[in-house]
């Protein structure tokens, strides 16, 4: 079949997701403030029901963390989880019906600095939240990527207060994996292709985990403790595990706060979603394009079916997203795959995964974050000019210092900003021919851009106020295909009035009337 033409390269990619999605799937529900099985809900059905559905290639979906400090609001403001499952479900409804009305097309409106800024931004965070738990300090959560955290600490006040709590077992094991996952990229996987295969990521985890193993066995003393660890539910029969789901409460249907947490959701969710398109769309060295109006429609689907077998609202994801790119995934089935292996692991090996350590998982998500934001990317940004630098600094600084959509907004307002002054200089050109002695006028040419809008107002109202007296000017528009009617009122008014500065107008172009003499 079709799908598995590249299962050599999904597969193993597949299985790098996997462990990237496990920490960050518990860390979410953790501090959504739901049960921990609802963000592995979530995970299984973003991989493969909105895997399936989805016409993304190697975007990855499951719960995602900007919505952490929504559900938990939300769960609190409503006073039950099963009530808020409702609330997902009537997400995935909107988010449907955004699919079929097309609402997909906002997702092109984000100017392509913004984007890569945003890549980069995450990068950084990703780097930086990871850095306490590579040295063993795992007080917050995995998938907190907001400078201001639940806790009340910062991403910076962290980095301070791991000093008094590092675990020399996990820096070992940060640092070996470090070193592995490097010589295996860099030496290994050019000698042979079986390196490429099976992928150093999958090697430290295992080993990692392995070495977890060994020392509860044998060396209790270097054993890290569960705080350090995965930490899956583990259950006992498929029976225990269907006791930990929890259904939607369909009594409260008629409950009006039900359905502006809701619109809430599906509106954020689909954004992220979106935004994450984007991104991951640049990412993808075959540079293919996802149907947006498609994938809402499958983030819908999927929100549909989390919130009624008792998973968190779902989106596609930046961060698992990257890291199946940077895995060599060729096609979906990475994603899928991922989410039948999460399934499956959790029912059957949960034992397994809650030996990882979070030190080795570390070092991966920062390997991720440093690919997102290399220096060559700054470099790059910063050779095409202000105009692409600035709203690619801006929304890196918003994003590292408040959250993911902030970020995103300030870049945006600064790309508009920008789109804004340049068309305030561009909507005309002016053309003054000295005089030639005392006696003669001022010969001036004002030629108007193809298109002038109202935005334009100011630049040539200053401009006209600005001529000197006692000038012959010709306002040239046969070269515009649109000119607004506010910016015609303006000429017209200069014109009218033209001759109390002894100012001789002449338009060219205006309608259906070739030269006008005023």
């Amino acid at each position: 079949m079709q799908i598995f033409k590249h299962i050599n390269k999904d597969l193993p990619a597949s299985l790098v997701v996997l462990f990237v999605a496990v920490p960050l799937c518990l860390g979410i529900a953790l501090a959504s403030g739901a049960p921990l099985i609802s963000g592995i809900i979530a995970g299984v059905v973003g991989g493969i029901v909105v895997g399936m559905l989805s016409g993304s290639s190697l975007g990855v979906s499951g719960p995602a963390a900007g919505l952490a400090v929504i559900v938990l609001n939300a769960i609190d403001q409503l006073g039950a989880f099963d009530i808020f499952l409702l609330s997902v479900v009537i997400a995935g409804v909107i988010q449907l019906i955004m699919g079929y009305l097309k609402a997909g097309v906002i997702g092109y409106y984000f100017p392509s600095a913004v984007i890569k800024g945003m890549l980069s931004g995450i990068g950084i965070v990703i780097s930086l939240k990871q850095i306490p738990h590579a040295v063993g300090y795992d007080a917050d959560f995995e998938g907190d990527f907001s400078f201001f955290q639940l806790d009340g600490q910062t991403t910076l006040s962290e980095l301070f207060n791991m000093v008094g709590y590092i675990n020399p077992v996990a820096i070992g094991l940060a640092l070996s994996s470090l070193i592995i996952i490097l010589f295996w990229e860099k030496v290994l996987a050019k000698k042979h292709k079986f390196f490429t295969l099976l992928q150093g990521t999958i090697v430290v985890v295992l080993l990692g985990a392995l070495f977890q193993f060994l020392a509860q066995t044998y060396w209790p003393h270097l054993a890290l403790s569960a705080e350090h660890l995965v930490a899956v539910p583990v259950t006992e029969s498929l029976a225990d595990f269907g006791n930990l789901i929890t259904m939607p409460d369909f009594s409260q249907w008629a409950n009006p706060q039900v359905y502006i947490v809701a619109v809430t959701l599906a509106i954020v969710a689909s954004l992220e979603t979106l935004l994450c398109v984007e991104a991951t769309d640049k990412l993808d060295p075959h540079k293919r394009i996802t149907p947006t109006n498609r994938e809402l429609k499958a983030q819908g689907v999927g929100n549909m079916v989390s919130g009624l077998i008792g998973g968190l609202p779902v989106t596609q994801v930046i961060v698992r997203s990257s890291a199946n790119i940077q895995a060599g995934a060729q096609t979906k089935l990475s994603a899928i795959l991922h989410g039948v292996f999460l399934l499956i692991l959790v029912l059957l090996a949960p034992e397994f995964l809650n030996l990882i350590p979070l030190s080795v998982l570390a070092v991966i998500l920062m390997l991720v974050g440093y690919k997102l934001a290399k220096p060559g990317m700054f470099k790059h940004m910063y050779s095409q000019g202000r105009d692409q630098f600035y709203p690619f600094i801006i929304t890196i600084l918003g994003i590292v210092f408040t959250d993911l959509l902030i970020g995103i907004g300030m870049g945006l307002v600064v790309a508009l900003f920008i789109i804004l002054l340049r068309n305030y200089r561009n909507s005309h050109f002016l053309h003054m021919q000295e005089k030639v002695n005392s006696h003669d006028r001022h010969k001036i040419r004002m030629e108007l851009a193809e298109e002038v809008t109202f935005l334009n107002k100011a630049a040539i109202l200053k401009e006209l106020n600005n001529l000197p007296s006692n000038s012959e000017v010709i306002i040239d528009m046969t070269k515009s295909h649109r000119v607004d009617y506010d910016v015609l009122e303006i000429i017209d008014n200069f014109a009218k009035t033209a001759h109390e500065r002894n100012i001789e107008v002449k338009l060219i172009g205006r309608g259906d009337r070739e030269v006008v003499d005023y």
